[in-house]
């Protein structure tokens, strides 16, 4: 007698859609993040559009990018800070030029890592 095999069914997979910039990635993060600590449990394939990572792969690209010294702690506070406030630095106000210039430097050097995983195009 012949036995049957299980052969899982296919899962249809929705074309994947990168963030247009690492500003954008960064803020998804931070809301992906949010929704988190509420407890909401995150899924890939939820939502309209569907991305091409998961949030933990932008917390790991910036915490790689911090041990390697490309990044510093000040530039992951500006990241935090900011994500959180759902904007970027102001670089018209006067306390948040300094803020700025780590914003850009942060977003620069995770704009790299992001397009090499085709996450950012």
């Amino acid at each position: 007698m012949s036995s049957k095999r299980h052969m899982p069914n296919p899962i249809y997979e929705l074309p994947t859609t990168p963030f247009s910039s690492a500003e954008e990635a960064w803020f998804w993060f931070v809301r992906c993040q949010r929704v988190r600590r509420d407890g909401a449990r995150f899924s890939g394939s939820s939502g309209q559009i569907r991305r091409p990572c998961d949030p933990d792969d932008l917390y790991r690209a910036a915490m790689t990018l911090a041990r390697r010294g490309v990044i510093r702690s000040q530039h992951l506070h500006v990241l935090g800070t900011f994500g959180l406030c759902e904007r970027p630095p102001d670089p018209r106000c006067q306390n948040e030029q300094r803020a700025f210039r780590l914003w850009d430097e942060a977003l620069d050097r995770l704009t790299t890592v992001l397009r090499q995983k085709g996450i950012v195009e």
